[in-house]
């Protein structure tokens, strides 16, 4: 790599650090080349990425920024894996070493904390961001939905109870 390839680098894991809701750190030793490119896909399909480079690079990529701790994981060969969705790459990581054990989870950080293997499975564990949505959406239309079946709930009542009139008329 020449100092250009390596200064390219740098900026795009500085922009990554900067705009990413996490980012998560694994150990990778041992992954096939297919193996990794599944990862990728399956990081993609879930709006993140999936990058291999340098620790040194990584470490002048994270002076500065408010995940600056995480260089402490940066030990071996190591995989960085990030989306703007915080729980996105701990979700996808998690799944994924849970299939292959050749992916060893060290640790990640979200905004200024930075947090171990475990807090990435605990991590992981939270709802994303379209779940949180989804609930929120749910919540504020079951109100409306329930005040609507109250409005037509007595319209129904009136329609059978006529109805129950009109048989007895007829018999």
């Amino acid at each position: 790599m020449d100092r250009a390839q390596k200064e390219a680098v740098v900026a795009e894991l500085d922009k990554a650090f900067a705009e990413s809701g996490s980012v998560v750190v694994c150990h990778y030793a041992g992954l096939t080349v297919a193996q990794m490119s599944d990862l990728r896909i399956q990081m993609k399909n879930a709006g993140g990425q999936v990058r291999v480079a340098k620790n040194t690079l990584a470490k002048i990529a994270l002076e500065g920024k408010a995940c600056e701790g995480l260089a402490k994981h940066l030990v071996g060969q190591t995989v960085l894996a990030y989306a703007e969705d915080p729980v996105a790459p701990a979700k996808v990581i998690e799944a994924y070493a849970k299939k292959n054990e050749k992916l060893v989870i060290i640790g990640g950080a979200m905004g200024a904390e930075v947090f171990d293997a475990e807090g990435v499975k605990a991590l992981a564990k939270m709802p994303s961001r379209e779940e949180v949505i989804a609930s929120i959406v749910g919540a504020l239309m079951a109100p409306g939905s329930n005040i609507a079946g109250a409005i037509t709930a007595p319209a129904s009542n009136i329609a059978g109870i006529l109805k129950t009139i009109a048989e007895k008329e007829d018999a």
